[in-house]
């Protein structure tokens, strides 16, 4: 495997792939890889015949007060975990690389009105920094492919807006959520909880699919399953940022004749801020 850090380079080895006819797939990432990412690199690996991993902490989807500067930085780690993975590039550019006149100068690319709720609304200018990053990449690599993880749903749904309203010729491919024994999502900011906290964490899962168990039997009031959601998550010592039920597709508030529903949740647990939810098919 590879390690390339230039434009320059990738697209030269790229060019070499598409010459030999080969396909190509992305798998961006914010580096600190845990079994989670790797799943993300085999699924990849089924859809294309050369993988690209790209690790790079993106300074424009932090916001003020947020763990920009202590984010686990893990590159040898990361780069030991994808040879065995069968990654066959790993992009790791400096910030300068990807925003040559500074990333509060650069180009923002932003999807509207999906990136202003939910997450949006706790984190503002959080996935405009999303989306310009995978705009960058995208342009740079040309994949044919690229997959993302389906824990964070939203960021899902504003990907997949943005190559169908931008006309990137990939096809995004959704991953499954790798969890814990007990139920917790894998996310590198797990690393935050202390040990009484990671005993409380898989409250979180419970709590969502408690709601899309009590969905699937008919239950419809949508304000009072989030309420009893954001509650119990309460009473286990979370601090919620919302607890949502929304449609599938475009994450508007959940009507009584949607049949793609999904459960969202993000909440804070001592340092950490936690995401998760669930797909309900009616």
């Amino acid at each position: 495997m590879k390690t390339i850090r230039k434009i320059a380079s990738l697209r030269e080895l790229v060019r070499a792939w598409r010459q030999a006819g080969e396909t190509v797939a992305i798998v961006p990432t914010l580096g600190n890889l845990h079994e989670g990412h790797i799943s993300l690199v085999e699924l990849a690996r089924r859809r294309a015949d050369r993988i690209v991993v790209s690790v790079f902490v993106n300074p424009t989807q932090f916001g003020p007060g947020e763990d920009y500067q202590s984010y686990p930085r893990t590159l040898d780690h990361d780069r030991r975990r994808l040879a065995r993975a069968g990654a066959d590039l790993l992009f790791a550019p400096a910030v300068a690389v990807l925003y040559p006149r500074a990333e509060d100068a650069g180009t923002v690319v932003s999807v509207p009105g999906l990136s202003t709720i939910l997450c949006g609304e706790f984190r503002p200018g959080h996935f405009d920094g999303v989306t310009s990053v995978v705009s960058r990449l995208f342009n740079i690599v040309q994949p044919d492919a690229a997959v993302f993880g389906q824990k964070d749903y939203q960021q899902l749904t504003i990907i997949r807006r943005l190559q169908a309203d931008l006309h990137y010729p990939v096809e995004i491919i959704a991953g499954a959520t790798v969890r814990e024994a007990d139920g917790l999502a894998l996310s590198s900011r797990n690393q935050y909880l202390s040990p009484v906290e990671r005993k409380l964490a898989p409250a979180l899962y419970r709590a969502v699919s408690e709601c899309g168990d009590r969905l699937r039997a008919g239950a419809r009031d949508f304000a009072a399953l989030e309420a009893h959601g954001k509650a119990t998550l309460v009473s286990t010592g979370f601090r919620p940022d919302y607890f949502a039920i929304r449609n599938a597709d475009d994450l508007a508030p959940a009507q009584a004749m949607d049949r793609r529903l999904v459960v969202l949740v993000a909440a804070h647990l001592g340092r950490a801020r936690l995401i998760d939810n669930q797909l309900v098919e009616l």
